[in-house]
This record gives structure tokens, C-alpha cells and sequence, in this order.
């Protein structure tokens, strides 16, 4: 049996829109926030995401688990490598890198046997972008994240097919997005069938290949269940004769006002950034005048 996310009807502005134009207006957003670089366009798409977030109107519980995970990856990962290395830029951006004379911390370190050299640094330009990637990959995560919990799993397939996919590939991104969970439920389950058998997942030891070696337990049933549930799947789709003609659905989408003026919404932004950014040549790392005046320069 397929699941689905923790989908709950809320009686919201963000949930009687067309779930078509809502796709239409974060894709719309999502194209228009990659082509910049610079804060300051960026702020602005935070502010999209953060509106689009709390007119959702998720509680904290629902969104904790996942939020905490993003704002790690985020803060952890992309903020700390950023500024170490100054690495996922535009081209512009490594150059100033190079010649910045702004530099707050220096190390100069020779690898061991092959004597390599290296000159690791944090410098304020570097600092200024480590802020624009933490902000701009915020903007992309807050965006998406609500969907999960606010999309109605029934309107997964006639959504996509709606935006012009053919059944097929509609299909595929239903059972994609029924696919985690499913799995998810499916390892609760074998681990509490485990545990109700004596297994102890808390006290593994051992290296790593022993810990893996002892996970069998869990590993095992669960990735068997999901191809024999793959297989059922295949089954039932071709005792229905998919594939064969055209396909009919039970939801029927359509289009109201509001709908249109989101879409609307989203294609102006979308092509208002793609003309500022080709036509304007605005959108590039920019790194503020004041910035190392912060920091005694």
C-alpha cells in the first residue's frame, strides 16, 4: 500500500489554489532566484519563500525534523565550505578571491610526503558570500518545503499530467513522490517486528563493515518488501491496460481567477529576472562597500 507525506486539510488561501498554478508559481520563482547572485535580489526571494511558508500555516512540530536538517546542511555545509574554500560561485567570484587583500585569517600549510603547499584563508568577500549561498539556498528549500505537507497526495498524478506531462511520466511522479514515505513506513515497521523478536539496533558494535553486517536484519526485508511492492504495482497497472490509451482521472482540476493571478505573478518575476539578469547584466556577486570597514579595513 502506498503512503504518502503527513498531508494535512487545512482550510487556507495556499490550499484552494490549483495545485497547477501553484507548481507554475515556485518553479517560476525557483528559475528567477538561481540567476542571481547578489544579496540583494536575493533578499527578496527570501521574503517570497517566507510568505509562501507562513500562509501555509505549518506548526512547528509538523516541520521541525526538517527544517532542522535543511538549516544544518545549509549553515553547516554550504555556509562553512564557503567560506573556507569560496567554492559553488560564479567565475567573478573566485577572481576577487584571489585579489582580495581583506583577508581576517591565514594558515599556510605544507601536505606531508607529496609537499604540496596550500594557503587556506577567510577573508571578508568570502564571508559576504558565505552569507548570499546560506540565503539563496534558504530562499530554494523554504520555497518547496511546505509541499510536502499541503499538497493532497489524490491530486499527485492529474496535477502533473495537468501541466502538460504525458500519463506515463505522470504516473512516475506520483509513485516518486509516494516512494520515500512508503519506505519510511516500511523500515518502522520491520525495526518494531525486530525489536518484538529480541534484535537490539541500540547496541551495534563492531566497525563499520560489522555494523553494516549486522543492519541485514533490517536492511534485508525492507529492500525485498519495496521490489515485491514495485512488482505488485506493475501488476495492477497492467491488469488495468495502462499505457494503452488515454487515460481518464477521477479529480478534475480547474482554473479560477486567483489561480491566474498567481501564475501571472510568477511569469512577470520570472521574466523581469531573466531581463535584468541578461538584458541589465545586474544580478552578480556584490560584495558591499561597507563591508570591510566592519572589520577594521
Amino acid at each position: 500500500m502506498l503512503v504518502a507525506w503527513k498531508y494535512k486539510g487545512r482550510n487556507t488561501l495556499i490550499q484552494r489554489l490549483d495545485p497547477r498554478g501553484r507548481w507554475i508559481f515556485l518553479l517560476a520563482i525557483l528559475f528567477s532566484a538561481i540567476q542571481f547572485w547578489d544579496i540583494r535580489f536575493l533578499l527578496f526571494f527570501f521574503a517570497i519563500s517566507l510568505t509562501h511558508f507562513f500562509m501555509c500555516k505549518l506548526t512547528w512540530k509538523e516541520v521541525r525534523r526538517v527544517l532542522t536538517f535543511v538549516l544544518i546542511l545549509v549553515v553547516v555545509i554550504v555556509g562553512i565550505g564557503a567560506i573556507l574554500t569560496g567554492r559553488g560561485g560564479p567565475a567573478e567570484a573566485l577572481t576577487l578571491f584571489r585579489e582580495t587583500k581583506h583577508i581576517l585569517w591565514q594558515v599556510e600549510w605544507t601536505v606531508p610526503w607529496v609537499g604540496w603547499t596550500i594557503r587556506p584563508n577567510v577573508s571578508v568577500e568570502k564571508l559576504v558570500f558565505a552569507v548570499t549561498q546560506i540565503v539563496r539556498m534558504l530562499s530554494i528549500s523554504i520555497l518547496f518545503i511546505p509541499l510536502a505537507f499541503t499538497f493532497n497526495p489524490s491530486e499527485y498524478g492529474v496535477t502533473f499530467r495537468g501541466l502538460g506531462l504525458p500519463d506515463k511520466v505522470a504516473i512516475s511522479m506520483d509513485l516518486a513522490f509516494r516512494f520515500v514515505p512508503t519506505l519510511g513506513r516500511d523500515f518502522s515497521i520491520t525495526l518494531d517486528s525486530q525489536r518484538a523478536r529480541g534484535y537490539e539496533v541500540e547496541k551495534l558494535e563492531g566497525g563499520l563493515i560489522a555494523q553494516i553486517r549486522k543492519m541485514a536484519p533490517l536492511i534485508v526485508p525492507v529492500t525485498i518488501n519495496a521490489i515485491v511492492g514495485g512488482e505488485d504495482i506493475i501488476n495492477a497497472m497492467d491488469l488495468r491496460c495502462f499505457g494503452l490509451g488515454k487515460r481518464t482521472w477521477i479529480h478534475k482540476l480547474e482554473y479560477k481567477p486567483r489561480d491566474y493571478v498567481l501564475i501571472g505573478l510568477g511569469v512577470l518575476i520570472l521574466v523581469g529576472s531573466t531581463f535584468a539578469t541578461v538584458v541589465l547584466k545586474q544580478g552578480a556577486f556584490w560584495v558591499p562597500p561597507w563591508a570591510p570597514g566592519l572589520f577594521g579595513f
